[in-house]
């Protein structure tokens, strides 16, 4: 593992067709291999987004015949990449048990660049709100099954936390993937335009500068239907909390080189996780 490990972010604005949006992932994908990227990440619903037939795609997911799967293998393989895989509708828990109730969990897994799936983590928060926008309401407890397991792993870049959009609120899980050693953590996301306005840049800063740990999060960003705006602005922030780089809406790679030296010099330099008290 060296001290220095180039990441791309991929932001998308997907659509409702599974083979279209996988195609333009492709795209994407090619173009952050291009650069010398050592990882790419998805964003969240980078395949499936609103898809009126999520439960039928899961299904084929969850028995190895579907699309999307079998689409993050062969990319990884072909590019020499690793891809963390956004999020990914599947209908059995990590144990092999069936999601019951007709719901599905939303899973984030990561390809390995020999087209291995080597890690898989199921989003634990889920975004029932209503935020002003066109949309309306946003009940994802409705669809899916909330996970309840933090996840981390080691990958070229180092220790990777895995996270997904709305657990971006919840400043305790990013304090677990720390615990477990985490360097470096992925927020998957489809933030709407109007949550996203307003705290996208706040939350992935804080957490950066909270854990200090790089944060890379690439977003959903633009118009998917005349009711549905997401955010955008996918960017990478260090573990100061500074942004080293960033997009603004539409398609895009996000490229950016993490420091693992930086890292260790901005903890040694200010050790908060030894300054905890217990209870507080």
């Amino acid at each position: 593992m060296t001290e220095m490990a180039r990441v791309s972010l991929i932001q998308m604005v997907s659509g409702f067709d599974v083979d279209e949006n996988l195609a333009h992932a492709s795209s994407l994908l090619e173009k952050a291999a291009s650069t010398g990227a050592q990882i790419a990440v998805l964003p969240e619903n980078f395949a499936a987004f609103q898809n009126r037939h999520l439960v039928d795609v899961a299904i084929r997911e969850s028995a190895g015949e579907g699309a999307i799967r079998r689409f993050l293998s062969e990319q990884s393989a072909r590019l020499g990449l690793w891809i963390v895989g956004g999020s990914v509708p599947l209908c059995e828990r990590p144990d092999g048990e069936s999601v019951p109730d007709g719901r599905v969990r939303a899973a984030c897994l990561v390809y390995d660049d020999r087209g291995r799936e080597v890690a898989r983590y199921d989003k634990i928060h889920l975004f029932d709100a209503e935020v002003g926008d066109q949309q309306g309401r946003y009940q994802e407890s409705s669809v899916f099954e909330p996970g309840d397991r933090a996840v981390v792993l080691d990958t070229p870049a180092g220790r990777l936390g895995l996270s997904i959009c709305y657990d971006l609120r919840f400043p305790e899980l990013y304090r677990e993937l720390r615990a477990q050693g985490a360097e470096w953590v992925v927020v998957p996301s489809a933030f709407t335009y109007r949550t996203g306005e307003a705290h996208w840049e706040i939350l992935l800063r804080a957490r950066a500068i909270e854990n200090q740990f790089w944060v890379c999060a690439p977003d959903q960003g633009g118009w998917h239907d005349e009711r549905r705006r997401t955010w955008g602005h996918s960017m990478i922030v260090d573990p100061w909390g500074r942004i080293v780089q960033g997009a603004e809406e539409g398609e895009a790679v996000v490229s950016g080189e993490l420091d693992r030296e930086l890292l260790q010099k901005t903890r040694k330099a200010m050790p908060v996780w030894e300054h905890r008290r217990s209870g507080f």
